[in-house]
């Protein structure tokens, strides 16, 4: 090839920077939404709003276009998210446990698993949507709502349409949430005088899909229901890294061999590891807040691109095709976790106070 001719070659590289590009910009158009006051009263957090943005995006942008980014948005659902995932370690330190104490984190064990569980039985057995858009609604549901089903995608080999269902799906009913704990505290609180404010903050960390949602509701609700809503929500997104170990070993022994990627091949979620390590190191206050702070917003815009990828790659007929029935499990489980939750939480305070 002459100079002239290799001058004039496409780069190899421009169909990996459209992608990103376009994720960026999305990305970049969403994140100040959230500074906007009825936004921010209605939860809807920066990877709500990427996905979103991103399904828009993607079925009015013409087929062409998908194509020549299609790399760059391959790249940002996969490296991007796990870069994110890991990142997102800098958020928490295991010293959080100590400010709600073991009942919290009993009471948050027992909810992720149990909730995990309804979510497979109701799920696999009784309303019957596809397996994988299971397992995304009950790490939805059980951790971090919209967040642990990306993490989970990668671990279970979801397609991007299984994806934006399940993100869909935690994000109706977490937004649900947000007006309805409030309610219920008014109701319920004059009539049981010993249940305090704090109390009701575990709950609703124990209980609400995302943080964003669980800050909004705590607030609502109490400056110290908010406070303990954080933190017992920040043990569940802990939890995220040994679930997703524990969700991929149990996915590997129970798919068929043709369904593997090679023979005797087993998939480890080495970025969930690594998103433990980078939580134990944040909890040893090696960096200082600046450095901190730079690194939480930089997995905030990581994130929020690997969300707009996802979002580009859904089509609505994606949707159209899923049906009812995930919605109808997100209900069965939503009520598990208002109903359920709350008697765990009873439960727990009793035994071990």
């Amino acid at each position: 090839m002459t100079l002239h001719q290799q001058l004039r070659a496409p780069l190899p590289r421009l169909p990996l920077l459209r992608g990103l590009l376009l994720s960026g910009m999305i990305a970049a158009g969403v994140i100040p939404l959230i500074q906007i006051p009825l936004v921010a009263r209605l939860g809807l957090g920066t990877l709500t709003l990427s996905i979103l943005a991103g399904i828009i995006t993607g079925n009015l942008l013409p087929a062409t276009v998908h194509v020549r980014c299609e790399q760059g948005i391959a790249f940002s659902k996969h490296y991007l998210l796990r870069l994110g995932i890991i990142l997102y370690g800098f958020n928490l330190t295991f010293q959080q446990i100590g400010h709600i104490g073991y009942r919290g984190l009993v009471t948050d064990m027992i909810m992720l698993s149990s909730t995990f569980l309804v979510t497979c039985l109701a799920g696999l057995y009784w309303i019957k949507p596809d397996k994988q858009t299971v397992w995304l609604i009950g790490a939805g549901s059980s951790i971090c709502g919209a967040a642990a089903v990306l993490a989970t995608a990668p671990v279970i080999r979801a397609d991007a349409g299984k994806v934006a269902v399940a993100v869909a799906t935690v994000v109706i009913f977490g937004t649900a949430a947000i007006f309805i704990y409030p309610l219920m505290w008014e109701v319920i609180h004059p009539w049981l005088p010993g249940l305090s404010a704090e109390q009701f903050g575990i709950y609703t960390g124990s209980t609400v899909h995302e943080v964003a949602q669980v800050v909004a509701a705590g607030h609502a609700i109490s400056p110290q229901a908010e406070d303990t809503a954080v933190i017992a929500k920040m043990l569940r997104v802990m939890m995220l890294a040994p679930f997703l170990l524990l969700l991929g070993q149990w996915v590997n022994r129970t798919r068929q061999p043709a369904e593997n990627a090679g023979p005797g091949k087993i998939t480890f979620p080495w970025f969930a590891l690594i998103f433990i390590l980078v939580a134990v190191l944040n909890s040893f206050g090696l960096l200082s807040d600046t450095w901190l702070s730079w690194i939480r917003r930089s997995d905030n815009i990581l994130l929020a691109m690997a969300m707009a990828a996802l979002g580009l790659s859904t089509r609505l007929s994606q949707l159209k095709t899923a049906g009812l029935k995930p919605l109808l499990l997100g209900a069965v489980v939503f009520l598990w976790l208002i109903i359920g939750g709350a008697g765990v939480n009873l439960l727990v305070w009793h035994v071990m106070q």
